[in-house]
């Protein structure tokens, strides 16, 4: 870790005036800008600024993760564009739930308000920044001449990843988008979009190159760049978005086979009991251990492709993760009460005579705000596998501590007769309920996930702050691929191949064993399925909108049915509109099959929104093109996404990657 901080704080200085003049609030992201105030054909030539640049690259995938925005997570977007997650801050008027209404092409949050509502605008302008990062190196490589031609190589091969994986996020959020291949010599104002496909097909071609010169995670030693293996997940993803099924499995078959990787199946690494083991004891499992952020990236955890290191001796250099404070309940108020009318659960501070070790949630569990909340789904059903809940699955297991459910609170305010005793929703005597807000306060939490521990909050219990005490979350290092998902993508080749192919459930029992549980897979295994194990194993790793999507092309090109039985068409199953049942894309039948979306308003007590109402609208497959984009293109026209005001259907887009690398230096 000390050698990996060592190369990524190279030529900070020279990288300052870049990174805040990335950091702005213009709305010019398709203008690439070296990332330094200096002459970039001086700071370029060396190997040091590549190396700089590089950093700056790595740092920024991670931020999409570790976003320290008080009140958001970037990643919470991605969650509640799926079946898994809706907003939570019932306390905001503007929540982002009533989707199918409130977002248009001038909705998007602006920086000043990341924090309160949603990340789409900060994930468009964001990538783009990324992929400006990425052309930079991809620009200057070849002019650096300290450099034979292999070592240029991987550094094309790691900037074609970066490249790579912000298209794929952007094909499948937004749909045909403007291609940025270079850097230019002068400002363009003439995009056009180009094809979803057109621009899979590049990425692809790039990512074939960079398996090819990246070397493997054993050859580089320092943890935390881009590898071989991680070249070699992504390229097995954008063979699937393809269609190239059989080439994706061959890329997972190495994965798995030939590349040292293998699943954790004991314990390992350090034991971390938790915070609060006399509240909330953790008896020492696989599972627990292979979330700890000190163990992710350590050199006996095989299972890690590729990781994001976000923890060290020196926190400045790193961003804290939030997630006990956005992904849990917000319990501490009076909205939580006993069946006797006392608030169920206090905060109380470890210097007072009330305190009890026994009862510190706010050490143990945080001090949740609840920005995002799980769907019932997501906590209950998504658990049933051969028509029964796994009992012994660990990723959902409170006895060993990795899951908590409310019931598993105890009332901890001594002025009640309920005091020592689980929470309960209702009071079975009047058969009233006692939690007024069940969307923000009542849900259950993958605390083997979000526990993060930080003992600097935890230590400052001074003061009349209700926040003294409490872990928010923390730096900690996080996973970008681990192997698992190689088997699950194995899986879906193999189901767009031959839905029969009978070695299919294999790769799903693999993660279903080492997770302990008791039901496995035995006969037909369906896309359904598929999604499902990698929902119940990649919550919170996986970016859920993306994949979602990009296996609702899959299935429209294979031709493949759904676990329902539906099939869908390459050419309309993401032009389509409304919120009923019916139709739309595989993304769409998720949705409204499993989420609380399009099912009516929700009736709670809230200063904020009273009756919030989810909706989904099949044309949010993808998300409206920002109007700011739009219009910055004085002198181009960018498409508006179907069913979004502005979309014009004989709005010209490039049909090929080539035709827009050829256009990206005509400037009139």
């Amino acid at each position: 870790m000390m050698k990996l901080k060592k190369i990524n704080t190279i030529s900070f200085a020279l990288l300052m005036g870049g990174m805040l003049a990335a950091s702005s609030c213009s709305k010019d992201f398709l203008t690439p800008k070296p990332l330094s105030f200096y002459e970039p054909n001086a700071t370029f030539t060396t190997e040091a600024g590549l190396m700089s640049a590089m950093a700056i690259s790595d740092r920024h995938l991670k931020l999409y993760w570790a976003t320290d925005h008080n009140e958001m997570l970037t990643l919470g977007t991605e969650y509640i564009f799926s079946e898994l997650m809706v907003a939570g801050a019932t306390d905001k008027r503007n929540m982002l739930c009533d989707i199918a209404n409130m977002l248009t092409p001038t909705s998007e949050t602006s920086y000043q308000n990341l924090d309160r509502t949603n990340s789409i605008w900060y994930l468009w302008e964001e990538t783009y920044k990324g992929i400006m990062f990425a052309n930079t190196i991809i620009h200057y490589v070849d002019g650096v001449q300290e450099l034979d031609e292999a070592t240029k190589n991987v550094y094309k091969g790691r900037a074609y990843f970066h490249r790579a994986f912000r298209y794929m996020a952007l094909v499948f959020q937004f749909g045909d988008v403007p291609l940025v291949a270079s850097l230019l010599e002068s400002p363009k104002q003439n995009y056009r979009s180009t094809k979803r496909d057109a621009i899979l097909q590049m990425i692809t071609r790039d990512m074939e190159l960079a398996v090819e010169w990246v070397p493997n995670q054993s050859e580089i030693g320092l943890v935390g760049m881009v590898n071989k293996g991680a070249c070699r997940m992504l390229l097995a993803k954008c063979y699937l978005a393809i269609g190239e099924y059989a080439k994706a499995k061959e890329q997972t078959d190495i994965l798995i086979n030939e590349s040292g990787y293998a699943l954790m199946q004991d314990n390992f690494g350090t034991f971390n009991d938790g915070g609060e083991a006399q509240t909330w004891p953790i008896t020492r499992n696989v599972i627990w251990d292979l979330h700890r952020p000190e163990n992710k990236l350590i050199a006996s955890n095989r299972e890690v492709i590729m990781g994001l290191p976000n923890r060290g001796a020196e926190a400045e250099s790193f961003v804290k993760m939030l997630t006990m404070r956005i992904l849990y309940p917000f319990v501490f108020d009076n909205r939580i009460q006993t069946k006797d009318g006392k608030q169920a659960l206090l905060n109380i501070r470890r210097n007072t005579a009330n305190y009890n070790a026994s009862y510190d949630y706010m050490r143990a569990f945080g001090r949740g705000i609840a920005t995002f909340r799980p769907t019932s789904f997501q906590t209950k059903n998504l658990w049933r596998v051969n028509g029964m809940m796994d009992a012994t699955d660990l990723r959902h297991s409170s006895a060993s501590g990795n899951w908590i459910r409310m019931e598993d609170y105890k009332v901890n305010n001594r002025e009640s007769s309920e005091f020592g005793k689980p929470l309960t929703l209702f009071n079975p005597d009047n058969d009233r309920l006692l939690c007024s807000d069940t969307i923000r306060r009542w849900f259950d939490v993958p605390h083997y996930k979000f526990y993060l521990d930080d003992p600097v909050s935890e230590a400052n219990i001074v003061g009349s702050d209700g926040h003294r005490g409490a872990t928010n979350g923390a730096v900690a290092d996080w996973y970008l691929y681990r192997l698992p998902e190689a088997y699950l993508l194995r899986a879906e080749a193999k189901y767009y191949l031959n839905p029969g192919d009978a070695t299919i459930k294999d790769d799903l029992n693999i993660i279903r064993q080492r997770a302990q549980c008791t039901q496995l897979y035995q006969g037909a295994v369906t896309i359904g399925d598929i999604m499902n194990e990698r929902a119940r194993e990649l919550y919170w790793e996986e970016w859920r909108n993306v994949e979602l999507k990009r296996v609702s092309l899959c299935l429209a090109r294979s031709g493949r049915p759904d676990e329902w039985g539906n099939t869908y068409n390459l050419e309309t199953f993401d032009k389509q509109t409304g919120t009923d049942n019916q139709g739309g894309s595989y993304w769409y039948q998720r949705i409204v099959h499993y989420s609380m979306y399009n099912k009516g308003p929700i009736s709670i007590n809230s200063t904020g929104n009273n009756n919030p109402n989810y909706t989904m609208d099949k044309k949010n497959m993808y998300w409206p093109i920002p109007e700011a984009a739009i219009t910055g293109n004085k002198r181009g026209q960018l498409s508006q996404n179907f069913g979004y005001n502005g979309y014009n259907a004989a709005t010209p887009k490039w049909e090929t990657w080539e035709e827009a690398v050829a256009d990206e230096n005509i400037t009139e």
